[in-house]
């Protein structure tokens, strides 16, 4: 049976530490801490005093002074798991994890679940070809050195990556070495964990090249499992569940989110607010329950995904190259029309083209079956439609032989909206404001993966209205932005309001829009 030795990396709360590893130790696992040595002696002693006589529990052969973004975690990791290996020889798996991390399953899950498959978790995508790094430096984390913490030293970090450019210092990249970067919570089985610590006592040159790496807890391990594993033996996952905010920051669960968490497929959760006292209590007990069942819903890693793709508000990232393209044209008018029901959006697209006789283009941002015409292939995938989203739409006004063209957006897509309302063209907005009721709620939260159907009925009530404040915000949001010719119908409004937006918007005689206004299906789900 998986018996596993936990790499605790932390840095403050002795007691939260204590509690911690003796519930883990408990089960009959171990932990080996690693405490940063930027923290006090006094607190370290703690936690050495109070856990002195627990067999299960080891600390590392050395303290680091640990920094973001540094070798120091590498460092700090690698001290640790030197320390589990020789403590304890029953360790099957060895598992990454930090003082904010929480169980939201049981051991003997735990045990069942690693048991069951003969493959080590880690996160492993390459390094150049995949998209894992969103925003900042990418190659220069690797081909410049790095002596300096960006955090504490900005900037000397930036000054230094500069004077290596200009100087042509860029070093070249171990060359039977494939770089794979991750999550750096893993979970690696006890005999790759030995190959890596071998490779390490072996391979300087390659320990060298990654101490003077930016991130490379994000790298290290990455890579050197990928080098030392057959693929086949490895699932690219993490098994701890995280979730990041609109602002790139972790997002921080407390105690109504106990029935959340145990829903999830992951072993291990964080961040967990330090005040959340009732939900550590709750969780610690489930790891210590052998008669605790477990239901999985599914829908963390879709929120996961929801709110992390949603992007900070603002400028979150640089200027793309596409946003200063050329100008679709100043004498054309792009109308947008821009609704979160896409059905209703379709509806009264296909009504306005046929008494305006305006070519249209539904959702050709969000759909990838779009209708679309042969374009030379810069249609074929929505990320080549974005990423090239005035040239797509500047080939779209030429093929239709027009200057005027309507497509439709999601509300969500505010940056979309932004770019094209930047641009030398004219261009037009309708917002479609739809009422929402919970059906509607519940078939979004399934239709966008937020929820499955083994979603119990407790969890969708919870996750319903974080599908209506969504909705709300993004809304709001599109008020917010000041856009000069934004028009808006309304499902609550008169007709005739709804037929004035719609005469202004399309820029038709009254009673065009009036007979837009009048459908009676114009807002039917």
């Amino acid at each position: 049976m998986a018996t596993i030795a936990y790499i605790l990396l932390c840095h403050r709360d002795p007691d939260a530490i204590i509690a911690q590893a003796e519930r883990l130790t408990a089960a009959g696992d171990y932990v080996a801490i690693h405490f940063d040595a930027n923290a006090g002696k006094l607190a370290f002693q703690t936690i050495r005093d109070r856990l002195a006589d627990n067999p299960n529990v080891t600390f590392a052969t050395r303290r680091h002074r640990c920094g973001w973004g540094a070798w120091s975690l590498v460092a700090a990791t690698l001290s640790a798991v030197e320390a589990a290996l020789e403590a304890f020889p029953r360790a099957t798996h060895f598992y990454m994890m930090s003082g904010d991390c929480v169980p939201i399953k049981s051991a003997r899950y735990a045990h069942d679940f690693l048991d069951s498959r003969e493959v080590d978790y880690i996160e492993s995508f390459d390094f150049f070809r995949s998209d894992w790094i969103k925003t900042g430096i990418k190659d220069e984390r690797l081909i410049y050195r790095h002596f300096f913490n960006e955090r504490k030293h900005k900037w000397l970090f930036y000054q230094s990556l500069d004077w290596q450019r200009r100087l042509g210092l860029a070093r070249a990249i171990p060359g039977d070495l494939q770089i794979q970067i991750g999550s750096q919570w893993w979970c690696l089985r006890r005999r790759t964990i030995e190959a890596v610590m071998d490779f390490v006592a072996r391979r300087r040159d390659v320990v060298r090249f990654f101490a003077s790496t930016w991130i490379p807890d994000e790298t290290f391990f990455q890579t050197l499992v990928r080098h030392l594993v057959p693929g086949s033996e490895i699932e690219s996952r993490t098994l701890t569940f995280l979730m990041f905010t609109d602002y790139g920051m972790p997002v921080t669960f407390y105690n109504d989110h106990y029935d959340l968490l145990l829903g999830q497929d992951f072993l291990f959760a964080r961040k967990v607010s330090p005040e959340a006292y009732t939900l550590k209590e709750r969780l610690g007990a489930v790891y210590n329950d052998d008669t605790a069942e477990f239901t999985i819903t599914g829908e963390g890693r879709a929120l996961y995904r929801f709110i992390a793709g949603r992007g900070r508000i603002g400028n979150r990232f640089a200027p793309r190259f596409w946003e200063n393209e050329s100008t679709l044209g100043r004498d054309r008018e792009l109308l947008i029309v821009i609704c979160k029901k896409w059905h209703v959006a379709k509806r009264l697209v296909a009504r306005m083209r046929g008494v305006t006789r305006v070519p249209a283009v539904e959702y050709l941002f969000h759909e990838e079956r779009a209708v679309l015409p042969d374009l030379g292939g810069i249609q074929s995938t929505l990320a080549k439609r974005t990423r090239h989203r005035r040239a797509l739409l500047r080939m779209l006004f030429d093929y239709f032989d027009t200057n005027r063209m309507i497509i439709c957006l999601d509300p969500g897509s505010l940056d979309l909206i932004e770019d094209f309302c930047a641009d030398r063209s004219t261009t037009t907005l309708l917002e479609i404001d739809c009422e929402v009721d919970e059906a509607y709620l519940r078939g979004h939260a399934l239709r966008t993966g937020l929820a499955s159907d083994h979603t119990g009925a407790a969890a969708m009530e919870r996750l319903l209205p974080t599908v209506r404040n969504a909705i709300a915000m993004e809304s709001d949001r599109l008020r917010d932005a000041g856009f000069a010719n934004l028009h808006r119908i309304r499902q609550a409004a008169t007709q005739e309001q709804n037929a004035r937006a719609l005469a202004d918007f399309l820029a038709v005689p009254p009673a065009v829009a009036h007979e837009l206004a009048q459908d009676p299906d114009l807002f039917a789900d």
